[in-house]
Order: C-alpha cells, then sequence, then structure tokens
C-alpha cells in the first residue's frame, strides 16, 4: 500500500475533510491546493514553533500533520479520486431530514406503474416502487440472517417528495403480504 494510502486510511478514521484541513474545495486545481499547502506548511511547520511554549508547539505540529497528510493524498491524481470517491459515497449514505414516518400499508398501491404512493402536503408525491420494497427487505433479512436478528423486524426506506424538499420514511414489516389490487 503506497504511503499516500495510507495516510488517506488514517485521515478516513478520524473524518477529516482533507479539502478543509487545506482550506480549499473540490473544484480546485492541483496547483490552487499546492498554493494552499504551501501557505498552512510554511506557518505551522514545527521549525516555525521552535519558540512557543509546549502545547502551542504540539498543537502546531499536529496541524502541520494533517497538512501535510491532506497534500500527499489530494495532490497524487490517484489517490485524490478515491478520495472524492469515498466522500461521495458517504454523503450518500448520510441521513436525511425525515418529517414524518408512514406507513407501506397507508400508501396507495399502483397496479399499472407497481408503485405505492401517498401525498404531500405541498400537493406533490412520494413514491416507492414494489422493486425498492423487496430489495431493502431481502437485504434487511440478510443483515438478519448474520446479525441473529428477531422475526418481525421493519424495512424502511427515505423517500423525497417529487416536488418539494419533504421527505418520509416509509416502514413496512419484514414478512408483509403481497401488494392490494
Amino acid at each position: 500500500m503506497s504511503a499516500a494510502l495510507q495516510l488517506f486510511n488514517m485521515c478516513e478514521a478520524e473524518k477529516k475533510d482533507l479539502y478543509a484541513v487545506l482550506g480549499a474545495t473540490s473544484s480546485d486545481s492541483v496547483q490552487q491546493l499546492r498554493r494552499r499547502y504551501q501557505q498552512l506548511a510554511l506557518q505551522y511547520h514545527p521549525d516555525r514553533l521552535r519558540g512557543e511554549c509546549s502545547l502551542e508547539a504540539q498543537s502546531g505540529v499536529k496541524k502541520f500533520l494533517e497538512i501535510d497528510a491532506a497534500w500527499r493524498i489530494l495532490s497524487d491524481q490517484e489517490s485524490r479520486r478515491q478520495y472524492d470517491l469515498q466522500r461521495r459515497a458517504q454523503e450518500l449514505k448520510q441521513d436525511w431530514p425525515v418529517d414524518s414516518m408512514v406507513n407501506l400499508e397507508d400508501m396507495i398501491w399502483d397496479q399499472d406503474d407497481c408503485v405505492y404512493t401517498y401525498c404531500c402536503r405541498c400537493g406533490g408525491g412520494f413514491s416507492v416502487s414494489e422493486e425498492e420494497v423487496e430489495e431493502e427487505t431481502q437485504r434487511r433479512q440478510q443483515d438478519g440472517e448474520e446479525d441473529g436478528a428477531v422475526e418481525g423486524q421493519h424495512g424502511g426506506v427515505v423517500v423525497c417528495c417529487d416536488t418539494c424538499s419533504l421527505s418520509v420514511y416509509v416502514t413496512w414489516s419484514s414478512h408483509r403480504k403481497t401488494p392490494r389490487l
């Protein structure tokens, strides 16, 4: 494993935003990142902090190491790509603010489109396909087998309104019946 990837794993364990460490954004070029790195490295380099009290020096060294690790990862095209992909995956996993919970049984089954729908207060709607319900149910059952989960566990997905920014958490029993006709 390369040194950059080892640093990547170390930073991932600490959940650091490497762009924020450099005071940069993911859209910055390598040259922009290099400038930010050089400015911060000069500011926090351990040689510049020799006259400081030990707590300030320790804090400066820690900051310098974070800056250096961020630069090593973001300056290498491949490790930056891997970091960006992992960062995006984490963003997609993050929980949405849920405005309400809805039971699948309270939703309307649309036989033609094979989706469950529920009206939003804005006039729009929430919809979840039978396929999504089946996939989540299967995933939960597999996780339950591995974790030794008990019978009657509930499945669920977050569904966003097709018109506004509201979202609901749709729940159902993992042992539910087939859709209503």
